[in-house]
């Protein structure tokens, strides 16, 4: 498995933390910027994220900016991208579980690390449900 993380200048710590704990895990995890404290756009590295995800290059994504908001809409600007905001061990179990999401969202400034790393592995540890419905609905995401 691959996992592209992107970020903005507002979640460098977070995205480090994030980055050594898939490591760890065996995950490979490549880092493709922001990489300085420098006040940067997050629409940049949402796009490139979600283009290194929909491409195929890598398997799946994290983005992070200082709320996860605004990294989260850019991501999900590009065809099919399934970024969901995660807030919570739920949110994460959900975001796979039910949309299949392929790239998630942290904040920065509003996530703690022990409780990204819970809301990480609880996103890769679930399976997708793949139920008709979800199915039917993750398709018409796609095709918007």
């Amino acid at each position: 498995m691959k996992i592209a993380l992107a970020s903005d200048h507002g979640a460098l710590e977070l995205k480090a933390a994030v980055q050594k704990h898939l490591e760890d895990r065996g995950i490979e995890a490549t880092d493709i910027g922001t990489f300085t404290e420098d006040s940067t756009d997050y629409p940049f590295w949402g796009q490139k994220c979600g283009q290194v995800v929909a491409s195929g290059d890598h398997d799946l994504g994290i983005v992070l900016c200082g709320s996860g908001i605004g990294i989260s809409i850019a991501a999900n600007k590009v065809k099919g991208i399934r970024c969901a905001l995660v807030t919570s061990e739920e949110l994460a179990f959900l975001a796979k579980n039910h949309n299949n999401a392929n790239i998630i969202a942290l904040g920065g400034r509003t996530t703690e690390i022990e409780d990204a790393i819970l809301y990480v592995d609880k996103w890769l540890d679930t399976e997708f449900d793949g139920g008709p419905r979800h199915v039917k609905r993750i398709g018409m995401l796609n095709n918007m």
